[in-house]
């Protein structure tokens, strides 16, 4: 349930209402509005009805709203605003759209600062790169760990772009918050890690999540949950395509799925159009059909050199073709409304 506090309330009604949660074995969110204060309650749906009923006495609580939806801090109605997320200085939703590119992996210094300077002269946002990559093969490149982490660091340092990188275990959060890593991406494989998700929401730093590959909206909308839930809302939901029959392409793009779940949740949502097509030959017209369906932003491989990437060069852009996508993305946003 949602506590809607009137206009005016001060910080002695709000600690009455939190008082009385957890004296019936709720915990809470705090949602500070221009106008009104919002406490979402979190925990066991025991005798909800009676308390619902006492908080609705408490002085200053305009009514208590159930929430129906399985997920609740994530969904519109326990915030009908759009939520603004930010990474370092980039900006994701509302009338902003964020760009993240960069390799899917670090595999040298001199790749991984070519990429961002090149990325950066373009137009993005936040530079992504793997230090811990996730493999479907055990024999294929893992990434280079502790060492790709600092040369991410140092890709950062010289262009100042803020850095998203893939975490695959809780044991790799402690090492990504002392270098002050500025967001930590969930892989697809790891959307159903709750142990994860709930490690990472309690770390203090953005959350990029990606979508599974067989998982339902619904699904995705619930792990994003575990995050909310561990005390982060700070989450920017990515559609990286879901697998189809279909062999055209490596997934499908789930644009009606990304429809779908912007009416289900206030969370900003971006698109991965690398991973969902598998082709750089596809990546500028999703690209742009994810904006036009009404993406926040947007996820996109860019390699220096594609046909000497370790891990996904056939879907990576090279510098040029992104300098030219992101010209069109201009153009496109602009009759959108939205900002870059």
């Amino acid at each position: 349930m949602i506590i809607v506090m009137q206009p005016g309330a001060g910080e002695e009604h709000v600690r009455r209402v939190i008082e009385r949660l957890e004296a019936n074995g709720y915990g809470y969110h705090l949602s500070r509005g221009v106008e009104r204060t919002l406490i979402g309650a979190i925990g066991s749906q025991e005798h909800k009805e009676r308390v619902a009923e006492q908080i609705e006495r408490l002085p200053m609580v305009e009514r208590v709203v159930p929430i129906l939806r399985p997920y609740k801090l994530v969904s519109r109605e326990h915030e009908l605003v759009p939520l603004v997320v930010k990474i370092g200085d980039a900006v994701f939703g509302r009338e902003k759209l964020g760009i993240i590119a960069g390799p899917c992996s670090v595999e040298s210094e001199e790749q991984i600062i070519e990429a961002a300077r090149a990325v950066k002269a373009a137009g993005a946002h936040c530079l992504r790169g793997g230090a811990f990559k996730p493999r479907t093969s055990p024999y294929s490149f893992q990434g280079l760990g502790p060492e790709g982490l600092e040369l991410l660091l140092a890709a950062r340092q010289a262009t100042g772009l803020p850095i998203v990188t893939e975490v695959m275990d809780p044991r790799q959060i402690e090492l990504m918050v002392d270098k002050k890593v500025d967001a930590l991406q969930i892989g697809t494989r790891n959307m159903h890690n709750f142990d994860l998700l709930k490690e990472v929401g309690a770390c203090g730093l953005p959350v990029v999540l990606k979508r599974g590959w067989a998982a339902t909206v619904q699904e995705w909308l619930r792990a994003a949950e575990y995050v909310a839930t561990a005390g982060n809302l700070d989450i920017i939901l990515c559609e990286r395509g879901i697998r189809t029959f279909e062999t055209e392409t490596r997934f499908t793009l789930d644009l009606a799925g990304l429809a779908a779940a912007k009416l289900e949740t206030h969370l900003p949502i971006i698109v991965d159009p690398s991973h969902a097509t598998g082709t750089h030959k596809l990546v500028p017209q999703m690209s742009l059909a994810a904006i036009a369906a009404g993406a926040d932003g947007l996820m996109i491989e860019v390699h220096p050199h594609p046909d000497r990437a370790l891990s996904d060069g056939p879907q990576s852009l090279t510098p040029k073709r992104f300098s030219a996508l992101m010209d069109e993305v201009r153009k496109l946003a602009a009759v959108m409304n939205k900002e870059l």
